[in-house]
């Protein structure tokens, strides 16, 4: 008998639980696996080289679980693995396998946002030194002005749960204001980085309600629906079972608790190694 296969979704840690809730939504009905690598989280900062090979393990470990499609809902990896993964690993895994990332589909539509033409992104040190959204954007919307901003601070901050706290949103704030006083006609801020849709309340407190602040779980799960209308084939193989299964290179425990803050509701996971 034939099984029938998942949808992976990874991220470094918590953030791609934002993708996940999202997919949860739009694509109830299929099966996916979430797993994050909490015990070498954050990627931000990492080497290309180092990004890579956690990612690829992953991806690895993912298809081991049945995922055919793997999701890679972190910014990070998107940047500095997919790629690579995609034209050099893929063909050796398995040709009928596929990995999408999170930055193509979000470049594709977010110059639609946009009324001045001038959009604002906020990521980790490891997605703005790529460059893949100015590289990405200039082939959809080569119109659009970009300013971009590192926020190394911010996901420490919401993984410890002290983006609501003062000093947390001091940091916030700062951040903000630094990339808005860049180019004052920006009207849109992209929250390039999954762990970021936590601390959009925190910067609407304090930015114009005319900037329009984005962030890309319903970018990712609008785009996978047309993914799989597109490729029929694929859509096929999945389980739609509608169930979630978790996995954490980390203490559950702990994993279980922050979770909770990141999808709304309570999971069950279970460690995995890479």
């Amino acid at each position: 008998m034939t099984t029938l296969k998942k949808i992976g979704v990874f991220d470094s840690g918590y953030g791609g639980l934002t993708v996940l809730g999202e997919l949860q939504r739009i694509l109830p009905q299929y099966e996916y696996i979430y797993l994050g690598d909490n015990a070498r989280t954050p990627y931000g900062n990492r080497s290309f080289e180092v990004v890579y090979n956690f990612t690829l393990q992953a991806v690895k470990k993912l298809v081991e679980l049945d995922c055919d499609l793997i999701i890679l809902a972190c910014n990070t990896a998107s940047a500095k693995a997919l790629r690579t993964i995609q034209q050099n690993d893929l063909p050796k895994i398995g040709s009928d396998k596929r990995v999408l990332g999170v930055i193509r589909p979000t470049t594709e539509v977010i110059g639609k946002y946009t009324s001045s033409s001038n959009i604002g992104i906020l990521g980790t040190i490891g997605t703005i030194k790529s460059n893949s959204y100015g590289i990405e954007l200039a082939k959809f919307f080569p119109e659009v002005n970009l300013v971009q901003k590192a926020c190394p601070l911010w996901v420490p901050l919401i993984e410890n749960n002290m983006h609501e706290s003062i000093p947390g949103k001091m940091i916030i704030r700062d951040d903000v204001m630094d990339l808005l006083r860049q180019n004052d006609a920006i009207d849109t801020l992209l929250l390039a980085c999954t762990h970021y849709p936590l601390v959009k309340p925190v910067i609407e407190e304090f930015v114009d309600a005319s900037i329009q602040i984005i962030p890309q779980g319903e970018i990712v799960g609008l785009s996978l629906r047309d993914y799989l209308i597109r490729h029929e084939w694929m859509e096929e193989k999945l389980s739609k079972s509608g169930e979630t299964t978790y996995y954490t290179t980390e203490s559950p425990e702990d994993f279980n608790e922050k979770a909770a803050l990141f999808l709304g509701k309570p999971i069950q996971a279970q460690k995995i190694s890479l």
